[in-house]
């Protein structure tokens, strides 16, 4: 008869296991909380201490760290010497180990956990049970996840053992027990910069393809993302998602945290393409619409709101890929949903000012790990540096470019008014070439004698305070900081513009 050795912390779907094992003539050796779950069902088990002959102690913290259950586990069965050993100490080899771990995990994602009692879910014995088994895969069948169960079974039915199927059990068990290692270090890790950086995700959706048919690619989330992310999005209607659309999505979601009014944002290819904020959320779609309605087809939208039924009818006419909000009406969800490949997705907006976690870029070879631009700049901290002084709107409406411009592709240029983007240039190799797209962009709007210039990074030279003066623009912002900043205080002296340094460069590369 072989032997199997059950002790899990979730219990989900044992009792059934255990029967499986039971029909393929498996002695089952349990511990404490498993043995009772399997007597409670009426199902013969050898205690733990019959095997050890010694008792769980230290409040249950030692309880299979022993010769006699790790020698049954490590023992080579194709090796005469270990099975003299077993022998000689009359150990029993164990054909089947099935754990599952404290949850850890699990215990942390409460806000109000203690250290001790988080510590106390460490667990030392499970991983060092599933290793083992792993480590003798030939000869051991490892399960660390309910969900194998089934397969296990069936390949029990067979009569000859599936190594590759024994192999993957066991990989599972080494990314399993890697996982639930940097879940516990990055709790214990106080240092904002470790030397040593252990991430772990779990996979969340194969996508079709990257950011191109011939790439494939996968989504992997964070094990315990947060609310406010595309990670944790409820999706309530469409398509699955794309590797286009989820950059998208987490882009725009940056940006839209940046507003407490009622906010619309709509973004294409990483860069917002519009931003309208208004008292009422239909209003400031009208705002984000007419900002750019070009470009805002096929884009991404998010609403710091609840769609409502008019917000729904006027979005329902365009093609969008996505639309996120907090929550849909009943009646603006039943318009919205008439297309059946438009993405409706929810986050839990009641997060959206919760603190970041440092964001992470992957190069060739190595991560680029840094804090988020995360800078509220305020304009009790700005610097007039021309002679003519800002108004009280254009300040203002510097104040909403500058929320803007943070999540607009380096160089990068927003034209704006107080509540409305009007031009956007993003991405240029030159600042000047910047200037100049997002100011074409914003005098084709009515609203443009209103409008201000905001840089995420200073100017250079004084070229770009010259043609925005030449085209109309009357109050400018940027962060000042260049050897030439001189030039362009002269110039926007000569040209009658206000010039304003905020002191903070916002660089999105």
């Amino acid at each position: 008869m072989r032997r199997a050795l059950l002790s899990v912390s979730d219990k989900t779907g044992i009792v059934e296991f255990a029967r499986t094992l039971i029909a393929h003539h498996f002695e089952i050796v349990s511990t404490g909380g498993t043995q009772a779950a399997l007597n409670a069902a009426g199902i013969a088990v050898t205690p733990i201490e019959d095997v050890t002959h010694f008792p769980e102690m230290l409040d249950g913290r030692v309880k299979t760290l022993n010769p006699r259950i790790f020698g049954g586990i490590l023992a080579r069965r194709e090796d005469p010497h270990h099975l003299q050993t077993l022998t000689e100490h009359a150990i029993t080899p164990i054909d089947l180990v099935c754990v599952n771990l404290y949850p850890f995990a699990k215990t942390i994602s409460d806000p109000d956990v203690t250290l001790a009692a988080a510590v106390e879910q460490i667990d030392i014995g499970g991983p060092s049970l599933i290793r083992a088994a792993a480590k003798n895969y030939r000869d051991v069948l490892v399960i660390c996840d309910a969900a194998d169960y089934d397969q296990v079974g069936l390949a029990l039915d067979t009569p000859d053992d599936d190594l590759r199927f024994r192999k993957h059990l066991a990989a599972k068990v080494f990314h399993h027990t890697a996982h639930y290692d940097a879940v516990i270090a990055n709790y214990l890790t106080d240092e904002a910069k470790p030397d040593t950086l252990t991430l772990t995700y779990q996979r969340q959706q194969a996508l079709r393809y990257g950011e191109n048919p011939q790439q494939t690619a996968t989504f992997y989330a964070d094990c315990q993302p947060t609310p406010f992310s595309i990670a944790a999005a409820k999706q309530l209607h469409g398509k699955p998602l794309s590797f286009n659309n989820i950059k998208d999505a987490d882009a725009a979601l940056g940006l839209i945290r940046e507003f407490g009014d009622p906010t619309v944002v709509a973004l294409k290819h990483m860069n917002p393409c519009g931003i309208g904020s208004a008292t009422t959320l239909e209003a400031a779609w009208d705002k984000c619409y007419a900002a750019d309605s070009m470009s805002i087809f096929g884009g991404i939208i998010v609403l710091n709101r609840p769609v409502d039924l008019a917000t729904a009818t006027k979005m329902h006419r365009l093609f969008l890929e996505i639309i996120i909000a907090p929550a849909f009406d009943d009646e603006a969800y039943d318009v919205l949903a008439k297309k059946k490949n438009l993405r409706l997705m929810t986050v839990d907006f009641t997060t959206a000012q919760a603190p970041e976690a440092d964001e992470l870029i992957s190069v060739r070879g190595g991560l680029l790990r840094q804090e988020r631009d995360q800078v509220r700049d305020d304009p009790a901290d700005f610097q007039t540096v021309s002679t003519v002084q800002p108004t009280a709107d254009q300040l203002a409406a510097i104040s909403f470019g500058l929320k803007a411009v943070k999540f607009v592709k380096s160089n990068a240029i927003v034209v704006n008014t107080l509540d409305q983007t009007l031009g956007i240039g993003p991405g240029q190799m030159n600042r000047i070439d910047a200037v100049k797209i997002a100011v074409a962009k914003a005098k084709e709007k009515p609203n443009f004698d209103q409008a201000v210039l905001v840089s995420d990074a200073f100017f250079p030279m004084d070229d770009c305070v010259t043609y925005a003066a030449e085209q109309g623009i009357r109050a400018i912002a940027e962060p000042g900081g260049s050897i030439r900043d001189a030039d362009s205080i002269a110039k926007a002296n000569e040209l009658g513009v206000a010039l304003i340094f905020t002191g903070n460069r916002h660089f999105r590369h």
